[in-house]
């Protein structure tokens, strides 16, 4: 009985001593990676087992071809312990860390969803009022001269055309969130890409009194889906018009590269706070004091029309291509780039 207590003294004792130095190791380490933790957790367990084994063994006063035998055989399962524990283990905390990961995109995607629903509720109930009050003062006979009922026949359908507008912005960005958005992939030459979305944003340009340049030549033909790519360029195209200032100028430039074909929208907006550069994409994003837009335009598009969407739907239609999007400042604007990869040799092409 007597020695069954010394060995187990022996055994705890050299058990103490290796979880107390693991324990110290745990707490210099506590700030480090999941994985470091799960696997000094399992050295020290197989650690203390070892320790004990060696400890008793020693004070067994085994010959020494005995004491390598015992000694082997617990360096081999300790091995294999550590190796089977450490594999699991890194399955363990990537498992972990994509939880984590994925709580918080939850919790994010849920924050954007409340700022979206404000944002939305905010841009309609000011259009809603007024084409109430409108329709309320037509229908009382409360304005009799042509020329103001004109008027209000004009703003009932801007602020009509307005709503319609947010709603098509609201319907892309949930294809886009739920995953529904299927892209029609074919060849599509980015010319007549940009040339079409410069037609469309042309009327609002012009009314500003900004200038809208494009190279002439050497325009690449990418693969992609038409209509999300148009929705692309005319998206940034209207972002530029609305934040630059009269008399400005935005510019549309392309090439491809490194295996990319890429497109930028260069605008004289000012530039944008640093602290907002990585936001702008964010949905119902619209900016600071430092990047508001200038004065309303009665135009659909125009000034007062945005709902803090188009550039959130651009970064998704962008990734839906497999692609990515930034922005930058320039020395007197902003420079926003679109970069997606070339899909066989079609995207090498130029037109």
């Amino acid at each position: 009985m007597t020695d069954l207590i010394l060995i187990g003294l022996y055994a705890l004792a050299a058990g103490t001593v290796v979880g107390v130095g693991g324990a110290v190791a745990l707490r210099l380490l506590r700030k480090r990676s999941i994985f470091l933790h799960v696997a000094l957790l399992l050295t020290i367990t197989v650690g203390s087992v070892t320790a004990g084994v060696a400890a008793v063994a020693q004070a067994m006063f085994l010959s020494a071809h005995d004491l390598q035998v015992v000694l082997l055989t617990v360096a081999a399962s300790a091995t294999v312990s550590l190796t089977v524990g450490v594999t699991f283990g890194r399955r363990l905390a990537a498992a972990s860390v994509w939880a984590a990961q994925a709580r918080q995109r939850e919790r994010q995607l849920e924050a954007d969803r409340r700022d979206l629903v404000a944002w939305v509720s905010h841009d309609l109930r000011t259009p809603l009022a007024g084409l109430r009050a409108m329709a309320e003062a037509l229908e009382d006979n409360v304005v009799g001269d042509r020329r103001t009922v004109a008027d209000y026949h004009r703003r009932i359908r801007v602020e009509a055309d307005r709503m319609a507008h947010l709603v098509d912005d609201l319907f892309e960005l949930s294809r886009i969130t739920a995953g529904a958005l299927r892209i029609a992939r074919s060849t599509v030459p980015l010319r007549d890409v940009v040339s079409d979305a410069i037609a469309t944003t042309a009327p609002l340009a012009a009314r500003r009194g900004i200038r809208i340049l494009a190279r002439e030549t050497g325009w690449p033909i990418v693969t992609g889906g038409q209509p999300e790519l148009s929705r692309v360029v005319a998206n940034l195209l209207v972002n530029s018009v609305r934040y630059t200032p009269p008399d400005g100028t935005v510019m549309v430039d392309a090439g491809a590269e490194h295996g990319e074909v890429w497109l930028a929208v260069s605008d004289t907006c000012g530039g944008i706070p640093e602290i907002d550069l990585p936001k702008v994409f964010d949905v119902a994003f619209r900016g600071e004091r430092a990047r508001t837009p200038w004065p309303h335009d009665d135009g659909p598009g125009g000034a007062a029309s945005g709902g803090g969407l188009g550039l959130a739907i651009v970064r998704g239609l962008v990734e839906a291509h497999g692609g990515h999007v930034g922005v930058r400042n320039t020395h007197d604007g902003c420079r926003f780039e679109v970069r997606i990869p070339t899909v066989g040799s079609a995207a090498l092409r130029y037109g």
